[in-house]
């Protein structure tokens, strides 16, 4: 189930990246969270996150493993924020996360989801929840 979108990626730069995962929601029937989620597994991939884009697409979004916390220093729009634990159950949520703050630690925490802002909301997904990473040609 693929919810409607009314963004559009305006950066360049993102559309030339590989975007290999898409989130979906185990514990609302598959609903797509994001088609295009970026790993970033490394430390300058975490380190760069969503930092430099002037937006993010509202079907984009990138998921910052290992990771207990983020800062929205230096971002240029707001994003929504979901932290996964092992088993990718969402432990807490950040809900239009704007510029220049910081988010709760979550020490359970095995990573960070950081999504277009609204895409949670729009996809009904909260604490509690399970998400699912699968590769594009996994989809049903």
């Amino acid at each position: 189930m693929k919810p409607e979108c009314s963004q559009t990626d305006n950066d360049p730069e993102a559309n030339s990246r590989e975007f290999p995962m898409i989130a979906i929601n185990k514990s609302k029937n598959d609903v797509i969270i994001a088609e295009h989620i970026e790993w970033a597994g490394t430390g300058t991939g975490r380190r760069r996150g969503l930092l430099g884009r002037e937006s993010l697409d509202c079907m984009g979004g990138v998921y910052l493993v290992p990771c207990e916390w983020i800062h929205t220093f230096g971002m240029r729009f707001p994003i929504d924020v979901a932290f996964l634990s092992p088993a990718g159950r969402i432990l807490a949520v950040h809900h239009n996360l704007r510029s220049n703050r910081l988010s709760k630690i979550v020490l359970r925490a095995e990573g960070v989801l950081e999504l277009s802002a609204g895409r949670l909301r729009a996809t009904n997904t909260d604490v509690g929840d399970y998400v699912q990473f699968i590769e594009p040609n996994d989809v049903s």
